[in-house]
């Protein structure tokens, strides 16, 4: 029988999952605080189920001699050694989706807050004052709610405010029209968004292209008067630029739960009588630390009793007997994924993976899942390979998969065809005998490039002269090239340079690069 140690606290039903589910469970809720019992007993576990206080380091997973699962009751895993539990072969697993509603509530209550003021008048009335006259606030209904970011908890935000009788326009480079009309909001751009929205409120990821994603030109797009909510991550906000326009009135209110640094201390917006704050409350609710710990609980149990694996951080579903000789493809899946994902800025509507040879013979599943997230993971850093097919899934995003004996010159390879409202994109690779992943064609042109950690990808019209011009630039940016990789449709027709360089190309040397004659289109590429 499995032992799972439970060392934070989680409620009775959670723990009772682990008996009902023949699990032998020790809960001792204290014993993540005391690191040397910790240590001394962990030898003795298959399974251990934390919160926060738990501290899983890497001299705690050498210890662990008999751990196979770690599962994290709640999303964040800053307390978990991801790669030395990886290196150990034991699975990190998270909850994040137990929170969804409870967050998006928040955003809800915040918006509200705003609109009339609550927390004002609240200190106001304590204080009696009874200022009735002063705490003018404004409808919800008929207004329009700008939503940016529609993934999960953006949905459930969207839900809630269509039963509120707002109209809700949204923003999310991943919504297809379908989806939207689903969810029965309005997709627009960003700017189209800024210039409408009423209320505006944040459901995205930080990455580099939402950093600061409303700054000081994002605030002069939007209506006077407009209110802005942030429940997801500090930093897809201009803090100082957000001050700025609260105090001018720009923006008449502001509620955020979440800062670029925390715990947010002597922070300039609260000094500001238009700006509400709490203090990173979007997941603190009974239900949502219920969830997340029946949810833990049932994964963990899952995964000691039948093998399988549900929202692991470091690990795709692989057996130990299958590993060797699919470790590469998946490889080459989630590099294919890359890809595809980093050329790709429409709404994606479909993935399709076709395996052809001695891979299809294989266990395509992770690869599958690997690829779609190498595809997601430009937009969505976060995602993970056991995510990614949920995620894929829950935005409309349908993935078919296509397996067929050898029928080319390679024995086994994997094309890869992402699908928008405007085109499809192609791409294909192989595995050389020297365990090397291989591009052997993108957009149905042939050509062979071994795939490397910097890249450049460059569409031209097939000209005499191109390739000259292409290499003096780089060399007058100061762009060394190490391998030029070519490949064409038909003479004078469409043609592809994929080069590997040393150094990252920034958007002002891509910009000289597609403004050289010929040029279709040119993107850096990161594996």
């Amino acid at each position: 029988m499995p032992r799972v140690l439970v060392s934070d606290k989680l409620s009775k039903t959670a723990v009772q999952i682990f008996k009902d589910n023949n699990i032998d469970v020790d809960y001792l809720p204290d014993l993540g605080k005391d690191k040397e019992k910790l240590l001394e007993v962990i030898g003795q576990y298959d399974g251990l189920a934390i919160r926060s206080a738990t501290k899983v380091t890497d001299k705690i997973l050498a210890a662990a001699k008999n751990l196979k699962v770690i599962g994290r009751a709640g999303i964040g895993v800053d307390n978990v050694d991801i790669p030395a539990a990886t290196k150990a072969g034991i699975i990190v697993m998270n909850t994040p989706f137990g929170n969804s509603i409870t967050t998006a509530e928040h955003a809800i209550a915040m918006m509200f807050a705003l609109a009339r003021q609550l927390p004002e008048a609240d200190l106001s009335t304590k204080a009696s004052k009874w200022e009735k006259n002063r705490f003018m606030g404004v409808e919800v209904t008929n207004k329009v709610l700008g939503l940016i970011g529609a993934g999960n908890i953006g949905s459930i935000v969207a839900d809630r405010a269509l039963g509120l009788k707002m109209k809700v326009v949204a923003y999310d480079p991943f919504l297809t029209p379908e989806r939207a009309q689903t969810m029965g909001v309005e997709k627009v751009e960003l700017d189209e968004l800024f210039k409408r929205a009423d209320f505006i409120t944040l459901h995205t990821p930080l990455i580099d292209a939402t950093r600061n994603i409303i700054n000081a030109d994002a605030l002069a797009k939007m209506k006077d008067g407009v209110r802005i909510i942030n429940c997801a991550r500090g930093g897809l906000v201009d803090e100082a630029a957000l001050y700025e326009a609260l105090k001018s009135g720009k923006v008449a209110g502001a509620a955020f739960d979440v800062f670029v640094e925390e715990p947010a201390q002597n922070n300039p917006l609260f000094e500001l009588a238009n700006f509400i704050a709490t203090p990173h409350l979007g997941a603190s609710t009974t239900e949502a630390q219920e969830n997340v710990a029946l949810q833990v609980a049932e994964q963990i149990s899952a995964y000691l009793n039948t093998g399988e694996i549900a929202n692991a951080l470091n690990f795709p579903s692989i057996s130990a007997e299958e590993a060797p000789r699919l470790t590469p493809w998946v490889k080459l899946a989630e590099m294919l994924g890359g890809f595809a994902g980093q050329l790709t800025e429409d709404p994606i509507t479909g993935i399709k993976l076709e395996y052809e040879g001695n891979v299809a013979l294989l266990n395509t599943k992770p690869m599958t899942a690997a690829a779609v997230n190498g595809v997601l993971k430009p937009q969505m850093p976060t995602v993970n390979m056991v995510s990614a097919p949920q995620i894929a899934k829950d935005r409309g995003i349908n993935v078919e998969v296509t397996t067929r004996d050898q029928q080319g010159a390679y024995e086994g390879y994997i094309r890869l065809t992402v699908t928008t409202g405007k085109m499809e994109r192609s791409v294909a690779g192989t595995i050389f005998g020297n365990g090397k992943q291989r591009i052997i064609q993108v957009k149905n042109i042939n050509m062979e490039a071994e795939l490397t950690p910097l890249m450049l990808y460059v569409t031209n019209e097939d000209k005499p002269g191109h390739i000259g011009r292409l290499g003096t630039l780089l060399g007058n940016l100061g762009v060394n090239i190490a391998n030029f990789n070519l490949g064409r449709a038909e003479v004078g027709g469409d043609a592809i340079a994929l080069l590997s360089i040393d150094g990252t190309v920034g958007e002002a040397q891509l910009r000289e690069i597609a403004a050289l004659p010929g040029v279709k289109q040119a993107k850096s590429l990161a594996f």
